[in-house]
Protein backbone atom coordinates (compact mmCIF):
# COMPACT_ATOMS: atom_id res chain seq x y z
CA UNK A 1 0.00 0.00 0.00
CA UNK A 2 1.28 3.56 -1.16
CA UNK A 3 1.43 6.24 2.07
CA UNK A 4 0.99 9.76 0.01
CA UNK A 5 3.27 12.11 2.06
CA UNK A 6 1.49 15.36 3.05
CA UNK A 7 2.28 18.68 0.56
CA UNK A 8 3.24 21.95 2.64
CA UNK A 9 1.01 24.42 1.47
CA UNK A 10 1.59 27.71 0.90
CA UNK A 11 0.78 30.49 3.67
CA UNK A 12 1.21 33.85 3.65
CA UNK A 13 5.04 33.86 5.09
CA UNK A 14 5.87 31.58 2.32
CA UNK A 15 3.39 32.26 -0.52
CA UNK A 16 3.13 30.18 -4.14
CA UNK A 17 4.80 32.25 -6.78
CA UNK A 18 2.18 32.70 -9.90
CA UNK A 19 3.73 33.92 -13.05
CA UNK A 20 1.80 35.97 -15.49
CA UNK A 21 1.79 38.35 -18.44
CA UNK A 22 0.50 42.00 -17.18
CA UNK A 23 -2.07 42.27 -19.18
CA UNK A 24 -5.46 43.07 -18.13
CA UNK A 25 -6.95 39.35 -19.08
CA UNK A 26 -3.47 37.68 -18.02
CA UNK A 27 -3.78 38.61 -14.75
CA UNK A 28 -7.55 37.76 -14.60
CA UNK A 29 -6.28 34.47 -15.33
CA UNK A 30 -3.98 33.94 -12.84
CA UNK A 31 -6.00 36.33 -10.17
CA UNK A 32 -8.67 32.38 -11.49
CA UNK A 33 -6.50 30.09 -10.55
CA UNK A 34 -5.02 32.08 -7.53
CA UNK A 35 -8.79 31.46 -6.56
CA UNK A 36 -9.53 28.09 -7.48
CA UNK A 37 -6.33 27.13 -5.58
CA UNK A 38 -7.43 28.85 -2.34
CA UNK A 39 -10.51 28.02 -2.33
CA UNK A 40 -9.94 24.26 -2.95
CA UNK A 41 -6.93 24.21 -0.35
CA UNK A 42 -8.92 26.58 2.05
CA UNK A 43 -6.15 29.41 1.79
CA UNK A 44 -6.07 32.72 2.22
CA UNK A 45 -5.32 35.06 -1.26
CA UNK A 46 -2.30 36.47 0.26
CA UNK A 47 -0.96 32.79 0.39
CA UNK A 48 0.04 33.30 -3.14
CA UNK A 49 1.74 35.90 -4.88
CA UNK A 50 1.08 37.24 -8.70
CA UNK A 51 4.17 37.93 -10.27
CA UNK A 52 4.24 40.03 -13.61
CA UNK A 53 6.56 39.41 -16.45
CA UNK A 54 7.30 40.99 -19.67
CA UNK A 55 7.85 39.02 -22.37
CA UNK A 56 9.29 39.60 -26.03
CA UNK A 57 5.43 39.69 -27.50
CA UNK A 58 4.22 42.65 -24.80
CA UNK A 59 6.68 44.94 -26.13
CA UNK A 60 4.80 48.01 -26.54
CA UNK A 61 6.94 49.49 -29.41
CA UNK A 62 6.03 46.96 -31.83
CA UNK A 63 2.79 46.22 -30.32
CA UNK A 64 2.10 50.41 -31.18
CA UNK A 65 3.62 49.96 -34.90
CA UNK A 66 0.81 46.85 -35.29
CA UNK A 67 4.39 44.74 -36.05
CA UNK A 68 3.09 41.15 -37.26
CA UNK A 69 3.74 38.74 -34.69
CA UNK A 70 5.76 36.55 -37.38
CA UNK A 71 8.11 39.25 -37.67
CA UNK A 72 9.00 39.16 -34.33
CA UNK A 73 9.11 35.35 -33.34
CA UNK A 74 7.02 32.38 -33.14
CA UNK A 75 4.66 31.00 -30.18
CA UNK A 76 7.76 31.31 -28.13
CA UNK A 77 7.53 34.87 -27.88
CA UNK A 78 4.67 35.33 -24.76
CA UNK A 79 6.15 32.37 -23.11
CA UNK A 80 10.11 32.47 -23.30
CA UNK A 81 10.90 34.97 -20.26
CA UNK A 82 7.73 33.37 -18.30
CA UNK A 83 9.58 29.82 -18.76
CA UNK A 84 13.11 30.93 -17.71
CA UNK A 85 11.40 32.12 -14.76
CA UNK A 86 9.97 29.14 -14.14
CA UNK A 87 12.84 26.80 -14.43
CA UNK A 88 15.35 29.44 -12.27
CA UNK A 89 12.65 28.89 -9.25
CA UNK A 90 11.76 32.78 -9.52
CA UNK A 91 8.46 31.61 -9.77
CA UNK A 92 6.50 28.02 -8.54
CA UNK A 93 3.55 27.87 -11.37
CA UNK A 94 2.92 30.01 -14.48
CA UNK A 95 -0.43 30.22 -15.83
CA UNK A 96 -0.87 30.57 -20.02
CA UNK A 97 -3.70 31.28 -22.65
CA UNK A 98 -3.06 28.08 -24.07
CA UNK A 99 -3.55 29.20 -27.68
CA UNK A 100 -0.47 30.84 -27.12
CA UNK A 101 1.68 27.63 -26.12
CA UNK A 102 3.86 25.85 -28.29
CA UNK A 103 3.04 22.01 -28.32
CA UNK A 104 6.06 21.14 -27.10
CA UNK A 105 7.55 22.91 -23.43
CA UNK A 106 11.35 23.25 -22.61
CA UNK A 107 12.95 20.12 -20.78
CA UNK A 108 11.96 20.36 -16.96
CA UNK A 109 8.57 21.76 -17.19
CA UNK A 110 5.36 20.21 -17.99
CA UNK A 111 2.22 21.65 -18.54
CA UNK A 112 -0.46 19.05 -17.60
CA UNK A 113 -2.88 21.52 -15.62
CA UNK A 114 -5.99 23.12 -17.51
CA UNK A 115 -8.76 24.92 -15.66
CA UNK A 116 -12.54 24.04 -17.17
CA UNK A 117 -12.79 26.05 -20.85
CA UNK A 118 -14.53 28.97 -21.76
CA UNK A 119 -16.51 30.34 -24.61
CA UNK A 120 -14.29 28.67 -27.88
CA UNK A 121 -16.16 31.25 -30.17
CA UNK A 122 -14.47 34.19 -31.57
CA UNK A 123 -16.26 37.75 -31.25
CA UNK A 124 -17.13 40.12 -34.12
CA UNK A 125 -16.70 43.75 -33.05
CA UNK A 126 -18.16 46.41 -34.99
CA UNK A 127 -19.69 50.13 -33.66
CA UNK A 128 -21.84 50.06 -37.26
CA UNK A 129 -22.18 46.09 -38.24
CA UNK A 130 -23.21 43.47 -36.45
CA UNK A 131 -21.83 40.64 -38.90
CA UNK A 132 -19.33 39.98 -41.81
CA UNK A 133 -21.73 39.43 -44.32
CA UNK A 134 -22.85 43.35 -43.82
CA UNK A 135 -19.69 44.74 -44.21
CA UNK A 136 -19.45 46.68 -47.26
CA UNK A 137 -17.07 45.98 -50.03
CA UNK A 138 -13.75 46.97 -49.28
CA UNK A 139 -14.16 47.58 -45.62
CA UNK A 140 -11.39 47.95 -43.83
CA UNK A 141 -11.02 45.14 -40.51
CA UNK A 142 -8.44 44.71 -38.28
CA UNK A 143 -7.04 41.70 -36.87
CA UNK A 144 -3.73 40.32 -35.93
CA UNK A 145 -4.63 37.19 -36.40
CA UNK A 146 -3.55 34.99 -39.36
CA UNK A 147 -5.92 32.43 -38.99
CA UNK A 148 -8.50 34.97 -39.16
CA UNK A 149 -7.04 36.87 -41.53
CA UNK A 150 -6.79 34.01 -43.74
CA UNK A 151 -10.68 33.08 -42.83
CA UNK A 152 -11.92 36.72 -43.29
CA UNK A 153 -10.10 36.80 -47.22
CA UNK A 154 -11.49 33.30 -47.79
CA UNK A 155 -15.27 34.16 -47.22
CA UNK A 156 -14.81 38.25 -48.25
CA UNK A 157 -11.91 38.47 -50.72
CA UNK A 158 -12.97 42.07 -51.14
CA UNK A 159 -12.23 43.12 -47.50
CA UNK A 160 -9.03 44.97 -46.59
CA UNK A 161 -7.49 43.51 -43.82
CA UNK A 162 -4.81 45.32 -41.62
CA UNK A 163 -2.35 44.59 -38.74
CA UNK A 164 -4.31 44.68 -35.40
CA UNK A 165 -2.00 44.09 -31.93
CA UNK A 166 -2.40 44.71 -28.16
CA UNK A 167 -4.46 43.77 -25.66
CA UNK A 168 -8.33 43.73 -25.69
CA UNK A 169 -8.14 47.38 -24.26
CA UNK A 170 -5.73 48.58 -26.97
CA UNK A 171 -7.90 46.90 -30.00
CA UNK A 172 -11.46 48.71 -28.70
CA UNK A 173 -9.29 51.93 -28.84
CA UNK A 174 -8.02 51.33 -32.14
CA UNK A 175 -11.72 50.58 -33.38
CA UNK A 176 -12.67 53.83 -31.11
CA UNK A 177 -10.30 55.74 -33.31
CA UNK A 178 -11.13 54.56 -36.38
CA UNK A 179 -8.33 52.56 -37.46
CA UNK A 180 -10.53 49.61 -39.11
CA UNK A 181 -14.34 49.97 -39.13
CA UNK A 182 -14.49 46.08 -37.12
CA UNK A 183 -12.10 43.20 -35.16
CA UNK A 184 -12.54 40.17 -33.54
CA UNK A 185 -11.76 39.04 -30.24
CA UNK A 186 -11.94 35.54 -28.38
CA UNK A 187 -15.36 35.64 -26.22
CA UNK A 188 -13.22 33.99 -23.27
CA UNK A 189 -11.40 37.09 -22.91
CA UNK A 190 -14.05 39.05 -22.99
CA UNK A 191 -16.22 36.88 -20.52
CA UNK A 192 -13.34 36.69 -18.41
CA UNK A 193 -12.80 40.81 -18.43
CA UNK A 194 -17.09 41.75 -17.72
CA UNK A 195 -16.40 43.36 -21.13
CA UNK A 196 -19.20 41.79 -23.24
CA UNK A 197 -21.74 44.61 -24.98
CA UNK A 198 -23.04 46.15 -27.60
CA UNK A 199 -20.72 45.64 -30.30
CA UNK A 200 -20.32 42.50 -29.85
CA UNK A 201 -21.56 39.13 -31.60
CA UNK A 202 -20.50 36.12 -31.05
CA UNK A 203 -19.49 33.55 -33.98
CA UNK A 204 -20.59 30.30 -35.00
CA UNK A 205 -17.64 27.83 -34.89
CA UNK A 206 -19.31 26.42 -38.24
CA UNK A 207 -18.77 30.16 -39.71
CA UNK A 208 -15.65 30.64 -38.06
CA UNK A 209 -13.71 27.95 -36.59
CA UNK A 210 -11.60 28.80 -33.73
CA UNK A 211 -7.88 28.66 -32.89
CA UNK A 212 -6.87 25.60 -31.57
CA UNK A 213 -6.90 25.43 -27.43
CA UNK A 214 -8.75 28.93 -27.88
CA UNK A 215 -10.40 29.70 -24.32
CA UNK A 216 -8.64 27.24 -22.30
CA UNK A 217 -5.91 28.14 -19.42
CA UNK A 218 -2.66 25.86 -18.84
CA UNK A 219 -0.96 25.77 -15.78
CA UNK A 220 2.68 25.04 -16.52
CA UNK A 221 5.10 23.92 -13.52
CA UNK A 222 8.65 22.33 -13.01
CA UNK A 223 8.37 18.19 -13.89
CA UNK A 224 10.30 17.97 -10.44
CA UNK A 225 7.94 19.88 -8.26
CA UNK A 226 5.65 17.60 -6.44
CA UNK A 227 3.62 19.95 -4.21
CA UNK A 228 2.62 22.21 -7.44
CA UNK A 229 1.89 18.77 -8.97
CA UNK A 230 -0.63 17.88 -6.20
CA UNK A 231 -2.11 21.38 -6.34
CA UNK A 232 -2.47 21.34 -9.90
CA UNK A 233 -4.34 18.03 -9.56
CA UNK A 234 -6.79 19.05 -7.16
CA UNK A 235 -7.83 22.32 -9.96
CA UNK A 236 -7.31 20.21 -12.81
CA UNK A 237 -10.28 19.16 -15.44
CA UNK A 238 -10.26 16.77 -17.40
CA UNK A 239 -12.78 17.07 -20.14
CA UNK A 240 -10.59 20.28 -21.32
CA UNK A 241 -7.80 18.04 -21.22
CA UNK A 242 -9.68 15.19 -23.49
CA UNK A 243 -10.74 18.47 -25.89
CA UNK A 244 -6.87 19.86 -25.62
CA UNK A 245 -5.00 16.38 -26.07
CA UNK A 246 -6.92 16.55 -29.55
CA UNK A 247 -6.50 19.74 -30.89
CA UNK A 248 -3.08 20.23 -29.98
CA UNK A 249 -1.82 16.82 -31.47
CA UNK A 250 -3.59 18.11 -34.62
CA UNK A 251 -1.23 21.17 -34.31
CA UNK A 252 1.82 19.19 -33.48
CA UNK A 253 1.33 17.09 -36.18
CA UNK A 254 1.09 20.00 -38.78
CA UNK A 255 3.88 21.72 -37.01
CA UNK A 256 2.03 24.93 -36.59
CA UNK A 257 2.92 28.18 -35.23
CA UNK A 258 1.95 32.13 -35.25
CA UNK A 259 2.53 32.07 -39.35
CA UNK A 260 0.80 29.06 -39.86
CA UNK A 261 -3.32 30.14 -40.60
CA UNK A 262 -4.85 26.76 -38.34
CA UNK A 263 -8.32 26.45 -36.96
CA UNK A 264 -9.08 23.43 -34.69
CA UNK A 265 -12.25 22.65 -32.36
CA UNK A 266 -12.64 19.21 -30.27
CA UNK A 267 -16.51 18.48 -28.96
CA UNK A 268 -17.37 15.63 -26.41
CA UNK A 269 -20.70 14.40 -26.78
CA UNK A 270 -20.91 11.33 -23.91
CA UNK A 271 -17.64 8.85 -24.60
CA UNK A 272 -17.37 10.40 -28.79
CA UNK A 273 -15.06 13.11 -29.35
CA UNK A 274 -15.90 15.49 -32.12
CA UNK A 275 -12.80 16.94 -33.74
CA UNK A 276 -13.00 19.64 -36.60
CA UNK A 277 -9.45 21.15 -38.38
CA UNK A 278 -8.76 23.42 -40.99
CA UNK A 279 -6.04 24.55 -42.61
CA UNK A 280 -5.61 28.13 -45.03
CA UNK A 281 -3.84 29.66 -47.07
CA UNK A 282 -2.50 33.07 -45.82
CA UNK A 283 -4.33 34.65 -48.35
CA UNK A 284 -7.62 33.13 -48.07
CA UNK A 285 -7.58 31.69 -51.76
CA UNK A 286 -7.36 27.99 -51.18
CA UNK A 287 -8.84 26.73 -47.33
CA UNK A 288 -8.82 22.47 -46.41
CA UNK A 289 -11.06 21.14 -44.02
CA UNK A 290 -11.92 18.01 -42.23
CA UNK A 291 -13.51 16.35 -38.87
CA UNK A 292 -13.08 12.96 -37.45
CA UNK A 293 -14.86 11.01 -34.45
CA UNK A 294 -14.17 8.72 -32.35
CA UNK A 295 -13.92 7.42 -28.36
CA UNK A 296 -12.79 10.31 -26.50
CA UNK A 297 -9.60 8.03 -25.28
CA UNK A 298 -8.48 7.89 -28.99
CA UNK A 299 -8.68 12.07 -29.50
CA UNK A 300 -4.53 12.34 -29.95
CA UNK A 301 -4.43 9.93 -32.41
CA UNK A 302 -7.37 11.46 -34.15
CA UNK A 303 -5.45 14.63 -34.22
CA UNK A 304 -2.09 13.23 -35.44
CA UNK A 305 -4.46 11.38 -38.22
CA UNK A 306 -6.71 14.55 -39.39
CA UNK A 307 -3.53 16.65 -39.49
CA UNK A 308 -1.85 13.95 -42.37
CA UNK A 309 -4.61 14.13 -44.04
CA UNK A 310 -5.04 17.42 -44.42
CA UNK A 311 -1.41 17.48 -45.57
CA UNK A 312 -1.45 14.68 -48.34
CA UNK A 313 -4.20 17.00 -49.59
CA UNK A 314 -2.64 20.11 -49.66
CA UNK A 315 0.09 18.57 -51.51
CA UNK A 316 3.70 20.37 -52.08
CA UNK A 317 4.13 23.78 -51.26
CA UNK A 318 0.74 24.57 -49.59
CA UNK A 319 2.78 25.67 -46.20
CA UNK A 320 5.53 27.31 -48.79
CA UNK A 321 5.48 30.64 -46.89
CA UNK A 322 7.05 29.21 -43.56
Amino acid sequence: MTIETPITLPSPDAPLKIGTRGSPLALAQAHETRDRLAAHFDLPAEAFEIVVIKTTGDDRAMIAADRPLKEIGNKGLFTKEIEEQLLSGGIDIAVHSMKDMPTEQPEGLILDCYLPREDVRDCFISPAHSAIAELPEGTVVGTSSLRRRAQLLHRRPDLQVVEFRGNVQTRLKKLEDGVAACSFLAMAGLNRMNMTGEHMTPIDPEDMLPAVAQGAIGIERRTADGRAAAMLDAIHDRPTQARLDAERSFLRTLDGSCETPIAGLALLDGDTLWLRGEILRPDGTEALSGERRGPIAEGARMGADLARELLERAGEGFFAWK
